[in-house]
C-alpha cells in the first residue's frame, strides 16, 4: 500500500518473555490519547490510532449522516477503550512458532499476496471449535523495512477487534514476538479464497466478472463503509478503499481489509481530524490531499473513483497507456454520462452484457462521490440506496464492439442482426459463467500444482 506520508514514531516496549522470545507484556495496551514511550514504560500507546485533542480543529456541526447513541458525545470512548471491552478478549495471541509451522515457515510456495505490510501466506492454525484438520487462514506477516510499522500493526489489531460486520474482513488473532531477526509482527485473517476485486477487474488471467456481480461487490463495499461511519458509537474513516483491499469470498461476497490507515473520525464539535496525508495515489481525495482534514467524506471520494474502476475495468493511474488517458477520472471526462460517447468508457470486456440505464447510473453516482467540495458528496447510506435501485435495472441491454463504439442500431447486409449479437452476447456469458466456477486458467492451475507439491502445513 501505498503512501505519502511516513510514520515517524516508533513504539517501543519491554515485558515478559514468551516461548518465542521476549515480548511486550501487552502489545494492545494503553488507552491514552497522547503518545507514552520511554524507556522506562512498556505501555503501547493508543495514539496510533485514536485522534490526538491536539489534532483536531474546527468548531462546527458533527458530519451528516452520524447516528447519535445513547452516549454523548462528549463521553463517547475510544477505539482502544472499545477494544478493551469488547475485543480483547475474543482475540487470540499466536506464537511466532506455531505460524510458522502453520505456513511451512513461510513459505513462497504459499505466499498469496504481497504490500506495503509485507507478504500475505496461506496456513493452516487449529482453532477452538474448529474442524479436525484445522482451519484455512491467511497470515500477514510485517515487514520490519516496509513502509508500514508497529503503528499500523496495532491499528489493525484494534480496529478489527471491535467492527464486525459481514463486509469487513474477521481478524481472527496475533502475533507479537521478538526472535533472532528482530521483533515480528503478524496478524491472522479468515481465508478469503478469490483474492481481490483489483486482481479480478485488472488482471487478465481471471475470467470477466459479469455486471451484476460487479454491482453486488460495490453494494457490500459500500455497505462495509456505511457501517464504519454510522455503525459505531466512534466514527471511523477507512482511509485507503481502493479495489486491492476489497477481498473477495468463495461466493464473491466483498469484506474491507486493511485497516492500518483507519482513524477515529471528529470528536465533540470538530469538523474534521487533521492529520498527515496517507493513502494511495490516485484515491485519496483531493481536498485531504491539500489541507491534511480527514474526514467520512473522503472515504465517499475513494469509493467514487473505484465506482469508476468498476465501470471501465481500468485503473485509477496507468502509466502504460497513452498521456491523455493515464489518469482514470481525467479520461473518463471526455465521455460525459449524458451523451451518447458515453459508453465508449464502459469495459470492453464484458462483450454488451451490462445495462444501460444501470451503466449511466452508476456514472451519475460516482460523480456525486466526485465533488470538488466534500459538503456537496453524498453520504455512504446514499450511495448504498443510489445502488439499490440501480440493481433494480436487470436488463442486459449494453452492447460494445472491438473499438469501444456503439453496434449500429440497423442492419447492414453482410453484417450480424440484432439476434446474432443477442446470442452471441448470450454465448459469451454463459462461457464466462462456466469459467468463474471452474476457475481453471493457466496460471492459477500451474500455481495450484505448486502449492500440492509444497509440503503440507501441519496444523499446531
Amino acid at each position: 500500500m501505498g503512501c505519502f506520508g511516513r510514520v515517524r514514531d516508533r513504539i517501543k516496549g519491554k515485558g515478559k518473555r514468551s516461548r518465542d522470545g521476549p515480548a511486550p507484556p501487552s502489545p494492545l495496551a494503553g488507552s491514552s490519547r497522547s503518545i507514552v514511550s520511554t524507556a522506562a514504560c512498556s505501555t503501547v500507546s493508543s495514539s496510533a490510532v485514536a485522534t490526538s485533542q491536539s489534532e483536531d480543529s474546527g468548531m462546527a456541526a458533527r458530519p451528516a449522516g452520524w447516528s447519535k447513541s445513547s452516549v454523548s458525545l462528549s463521553s463517547a470512548r475510544s477505539i482502544p477503550e472499545l477494544y478493551e471491552e469488547r475485543g480483547a478478549g475474543t482475540m487470540r495471541e499466536f506464537g511466532l512458532r506455531e505460524l510458522q509451522a502453520a505456513t511451512s515457515d513461510f513459505s513462497r510456495l504459499l505466499k498469496i499476496g504481497e504490500g506495503g505490510f509485507g507478504s500475505v501466506y496461506k496456513g493452516v492454525v487449529r482453532l477452538p471449535g474448529g474442524p479436525a484438520g484445522g482451519t484455512v487462514v491467511a497470515v500477514k506477516r510485517l515487514n520490519p523495512n516496509g513502509r508500514q510499522g508497529h503503528k499500523q500493526w496495532l491499528a489493525e489489531v484494534q480496529f478489527l477487534g471491535v467492527v464486525h460486520h459481514p463486509n469487513l474482513v474477521k481478524l481472527i488473532g496475533y502475533c507479537a514476538a521478538q526472535s533472532e531477526r528482530g521483533p515480528q509482527r503478524l496478524l491472522v485473517y479468515e481465508f478469503m479464497s478469490n483474492k481481490t476485486l483489483d486482481d479480478h477487474l485488472f488482471n487478465k488471467a481471471y475470467p470477466v466478472l459479469p455486471w451484476n456481480v460487479r454491482l453486488e461487490i460495490a453494494l457490500g463495499a459500500a455497505e462495509g463503509l456505511l457501517y464504519l461511519h454510522e455503525g459505531l458509537e466512534v466514527q471511523v474513516i477507512f482511509r485507503d478503499f481502493k479495489a486491492s483491499n476489497v477481498l473477495l469470498d468463495e461466493e464473491f461476497r466483498p469484506k474491507l481489509s486493511d485497516f492500518g490507515l483507519a482513524r477515529e473520525g471528529p470528536t465533540a464539535d470538530n469538523t474534521h481530524v487533521s492529520t498527515a496525508v496517507m493513502g494511495t495515489y490516485g484515491y485519496a481525495a483531493p481536498d485531504y490531499v491539500e489541507t491534511g482534514h480527514l474526514t467520512h467524506k473522503s472515504d465517499v471520494w475513494s469509493f467514487g473513483v473505484v465506482l469508476y474502476e468498476i465501470l471501465t475495468g481500468r485503473r485509477s493511474m496507468e502509466r502504460n497507456r497513452p498521456k491523455n488517458e493515464q489518469q482514470l477520472l481525467e479520461w473518463v471526462r471526455q465521455y460525459p454520462v449524458e451523451t451518447k460517447r458515453f459508453c465508449r468508457i464502459i469495459d470492453i470486456r464484458l462483450g454488451g452484457c451490462y445495462s444501460k440505464q444501470g451503466t449511466r447510473e452508476i456514472a451519475k453516482l460516482a460523480n456525486s462521490c466526485l465533488a470538488k467540495h466534500a459538503k456537496d458528496r453524498p453520504t455512504m447510506r446514499e450511495v448504498v440506496d443510489s445502488l439499490k435501485q440501480v440493481m433494480q435495472h436487470g436488463e442486459l441491454d449494453g452492447d460494445v464492439d472491438a473499438s469501444g463504439e456503439t453496434s449500429p442500431p440497423h442492419e447492414v447486409p453482410g453484417k450480424p442482426t440484432a439476434d446474432d449479437v443477442a446470442m452471441a452476447a448470450a454465448r459469451r456469458r454463459m462461457l464466462h459463467l462456466a469459467a468463474l466456477g471452474e476457475n481453471a486458467n493457466s496460471i492459477a492451475k500451474r500455481r495450484f500444482m505448486l502449492m500440492r507439491a509444497a509440503p503440507a502445513p501441519t496444523p499446531t
